[in-house]
């Protein structure tokens, strides 16, 4: 563990300490409150984690933090419990105070899935713990009066976007003079997206109004440019903690605990490959498996199925309620297989779509139904037990690599991984590589999966082949359409307005439609 002091100057000062890896303190010896800890044990948490162990007593103390640590190593329980117990300490030493004129803590987050899941643990915690606080959480979509509703009270806890945040200012639901006076804690929780994401103006328009007795808190599993951009805008003097394994920065990047593997293959034999692993049973379930781009996805799910492959589909193009729905059934282990399209992917090839329009001057009608720009799959969903993930598309960089793998081995859990490289991916994945290190003795070492024979693969050469070519653009829009429209009839919050809305049914699928005759 790397800690680490900026200044007032704002020059670095490394302070290395070096940790006894067999010394494990509890919960209650970190100074964490005890109703906090007996929530916690109801939730089958006995220990804290290596960041947790050394964040909450710093940020306890009142100081600023940026925190690095892997995916998966307890961010959110790190600032959580700690924010959670400031704001029982000033209920307690302040019965009968006056509620405050804006929200005490505000947790930022890049994406709806990381705002549902921050809301649910923080209140769950609180409803455990039987205190009298309100959390809530906006995303964008939401109505002006449904904005207005949440942040009656306040809210105590307010876990949002940075671009609901924005629009809160702009309607005057959040008050500058408000936050001066109320605002105690800023959370940027997976802080190396919020930027990335294209929230800088968002976040602008909020820090002006951040007092400068306000705790601040930046959680990443990166580091990048990024970071260190939104530290000047937001920290005072923080402590900079860097969570590594044997205090190698490339073992932190993918856990021991994961095996990666790797298969080589054209392009057009891809479907065939993963045929193999999946039919074959080569790789231990729960798999997730990535794609580049939607249409991909569902060519793999209608693929797999021809071969009683039950897979479902996860993607920025459906509802969120129908996204959090498919989440909680692949984590429940109703079906095995989760084909994933890479938020980070599709954004950046939505965006030179929308900017090639613009230059050929197609109206918006002409234009494919627009994306969820606040989904992320790659980072801030929480998949249960998922240990296989498969790179059916590798991602277009060496971070976006670690951020997939980043869903398996979670939690000392064992996981691996398999890519599936073409001629056309070399060149990334050779990057990838030589981010990790090539030794082959490396628990780091992408090997080649040795489980899969040529003979296997030539097996189901044939029969993969004739249901590929079966597998057509119009069968993949006719599917993504019928997709849809399931997940929107089975979502709940929608189905007692169409039952009192028929109409809106009818008008709402063929706008739909109208949308796909684009693709």
């Amino acid at each position: 563990m790397a800690v680490s002091t900026d200044n007032s100057n704002n020059n670095k000062r490394d302070v290395e300490h070096e940790e006894d890896d067999d010394e494990e303190r509890t919960f209650e010896e970190l100074g964490v409150d005890p109703r906090l800890i007996r929530a916690l044990t109801k939730k089958s948490v006995s220990k804290p984690t290596p960041i947790q162990d050394k964040a909450i007593p710093l940020i306890l103390e009142g100081k600023d933090l940026v925190a690095r640590a892997k995916t998966g190593s307890g961010k959110t329980y790190a600032y959580l419990l700690p924010l959670l117990q400031k704001l029982f300490s000033a209920e307690k030493d302040q019965p009968g105070r006056r509620r405050p004129a804006a929200p005490p803590a505000i947790v930022l987050v890049p994406t709806r899935e990381l705002c549902h899941q921050v809301h649910s643990e923080a209140s769950s915690l609180i409803e455990y713990c039987r205190v009298q606080l309100k959390v809530v959480q906006l995303t964008s979509g939401m109505s002006n009066s449904e904005l207005s509703t949440e942040m009656e009270g306040p809210p105590d806890v307010l876990v949002s976007t940075p671009a609901c945040i924005s629009t809160c200012l702009s309607k005057e639901l959040l008050r500058p003079a408000a936050l001066q006076e109320s605002l105690s804690f800023l959370v940027l929780d997976e802080a190396d997206l919020l930027l990335s994401y294209g929230y800088e103006d968002d976040l602008k328009a909020l820090i002006p109004h951040v007092p400068r007795h306000c705790q601040c808190l930046l959680m990443s599993a990166t580091s990048s440019s990024d970071i260190e951009k939104l530290k000047k805008l937001v920290l005072h003097n923080p402590v900079i903690l860097t969570l590594a394994e044997a205090g190698n920065v490339k073992d932190e990047l993918i856990p021991k605990n994961v095996q990666q593997f790797w298969i080589s293959c054209s392009d057009n034999d891809k479907l065939l490959h993963i045929l193999a692993l999946l039919k074959l049973e080569l790789v231990q379930k729960k798999v997730l498996i990535f794609v580049n781009t939607i249409d991909m996805g569902f060519k793999l799910k209608l693929f797999l199925e021809q071969f009683g492959i039950k897979s479902a589909v996860l993607n920025a193009e459906l509802p969120q309620n129908s996204r959090l729905h498919i989440l909680e059934e692949f984590n429940a282990g109703l079906f095995d297989y989760l084909i994933a399209s890479d938020d980070s992917q599709i954004k950046d090839r939505e965006q030179t779509i929308g900017e090639n329009h613009k230059k050929s001057g197609k109206s918006k009608k002409h234009q494919k139904q627009k994306l969820d720009a606040e989904f992320g799959v790659v980072r801030g969903i929480d998949f249960k037990h998922v240990f296989t993930v498969i790179n059916f598309d590798m991602p277009k960089s060496s971070a976006g690599y670690v951020h997939r793998i980043g869903r398996t081995g979670r939690a000392h859990n064992t996981g691996a991984s398999v890519s599936i490289v073409s001629p056309d991916e070399m060149e990334v994945f050779e990057e990838i590589k030589s981010m990790l290190g090539d030794d082959e003795k490396s628990p780091k070492f992408i090997a080649p999966f040795p489980l899969l024979t040529k003979n296997a693969v030539e097996s189901l050469r044939y029969r993969a082949e004739d249901v590929g070519k079966s597998v057509t653009k119009i069968a993949v829009r006719e599917s993504r359409a019928q997709d849809l429209r399931n997940e929107i009839l089975n979502s709940e919050k929608l189905k007692s307005h169409f039952q009192e809305n028929p109409k809106d049914l009818g008008n709402g699928f063929k706008l739909l439609i109208d949308g796909f005759r684009q693709l």
